[in-house]
């Protein structure tokens, strides 16, 4: 059995670690590797399917395949499996948790004031009181969206296709993404890039906030309409947005987000891929495949997840 690793960076870390969790395959990295029956890529040149005829199924090591799919290369009659959580949830709890609690216990406003040396304390407010909306709710939204409700926040999530969370209230279709949008005093946005999201938030759905509101995206950066969010915090409809995602990264010196006072950055950070738990879960599927067993996460190529 040959693996073929071929990434934009790393290379030698994923295969070290890869080789720990699957040593009964035979490893190769780069373009240049002989032909292989599995690959495992993230940002692969496109000449690297030219050497590789047998494969039986590729691995992505990242949540999102939008990239992959766009590639005129990539075998179309080859399963693309995509990455499941490993440990990818937890990391994104912890900035939904970090943007939650800045916006309901007012700390953008603290912040502030201390500039103005300014006295100005805030009233009590009980979590439910906080609507927050998950737009988004696979297995890393839907981790998110479960784990505000717990912590008391009232939860909406938005999906293409009905779902069911404990503690969320799930919606769906064009009436659900309206209700979400107006009910939302932050909005967390995990919607992965297809032809039906791209875009999705324009200047109209902007405007379905809440005045005061708050947005963060942690998905993919042409999911959000660039020009239609920096008027809507230059008016104040939005009142900060966390971006952890962009159309072109890096973000170039000079765009209008760097120095905008309502944005703060995060460099496509929100959630790692961790090395030692992605290999896990990819020599656990080869071995499954091999065993004529069936896999989770084979990617649906017409609907782009």
């Amino acid at each position: 059995m040959d693996v073929l690793i071929c990434t934009d960076k790393e290379q030698d870390r994923w295969h070290d670690a890869l080789a720990g969790c699957l040593p009964e395959a035979r490893l190769h990295v780069g373009v240049d590797a002989p032909p292989c029956d599995y690959a495992v890529l993230w940002k692969p040149p496109a000449a690297v399917f030219a050497r590789q005829p047998r494969l039986q199924a590729m691995f992505s090591l990242g949540a999102g395949v939008n990239g992959l799919l766009a590639m005129p290369e990539l075998p179309r009659d080859v399963p693309l499996v995509r990455m499941e959580d490993c440990g990818m949830a937890a990391q994104m709890v912890e900035y939904a948790y970090y943007v939650a609690l800045r916006q309901f216990r007012r700390f953008r406003q603290f912040a502030a004031a201390q500039t103005e040396q300014r006295w100005a304390p805030r009233g009590f407010r009980p979590r439910a009181k906080f609507h927050i909306g998950v737009l988004g709710i696979g297995v890393l939204g839907g981790a998110v969206a479960q784990a505000l409700a717990e912590f008391g926040f009232t939860v909406s999530g938005w999906s293409r296709s009905p779902k069911s969370l404990d503690g969320v209230h799930c919606t769906h279709g064009d009436n659900g993404l309206n209700t979400v949008l107006a009910s939302s005093q932050l909005l967390l946005v995990f919607l992965p890039l297809t032809t039906a999201t791209e875009g999705l938030l324009n200047r109209q759905r902007l405007s379905q906030l809440p005045a005061g509101a708050c947005l963060a995206n942690v998905s993919r950066g042409e999911v959000l309409d660039d020009e239609a969010l920096l008027d809507a915090l230059d008016r104040g409809h939005i009142e900060e947005a966390h971006l952890d995602v962009f159309r072109h990264e890096p973000l170039a010196a000079g765009h209008r987000y760097w120095s905008h006072p309502r944005v703060c950055i995060t460099p496509h950070v929100a959630a790692l891929t961790p090395y030692a738990i992605a290999c896990i879960q990819v020599a656990e599927k080869i071995r499954r495949l091999q065993a004529g067993e069936s896999i989770t996460g084979i990617v649906d190529r017409a609907r782009g997840y």
